[in-house]
């Protein structure tokens, strides 16, 4: 996978998650949601740890963990 196909994945993840979690607040009973936003949170999880190993932090201020550290010392994820 690209970087630019990486990128795109995460984000499309990133929108389902977010979804889920906005219909999770409205129906906290609904098992298959809150199974659906756990496996999509671990799957954003992956694709996020996943870029930065290949490319650099994604988010900067210690929400990224990496040995770079900063985006200041590698890439920055839109070159």
């Amino acid at each position: 996978m690209s970087k630019e196909e990486l990128l795109t994945r995460i984000s499309e993840i990133q929108f389902v998650c977010v979804e889920l979690n906005l219909y999770i607040d409205t129906h906290p009973d609904d098992t298959a949601a809150l199974d659906d936003y756990y496996a999509y949170s671990v799957m954003l999880e992956d694709l996020i740890k996943k870029y930065e190993a290949l490319y650099g932090p994604l988010m900067g201020f210690g929400h990224s963990p990496t040995r770079e550290g900063s985006w200041v010392c590698s890439c920055w994820p839109f070159e």
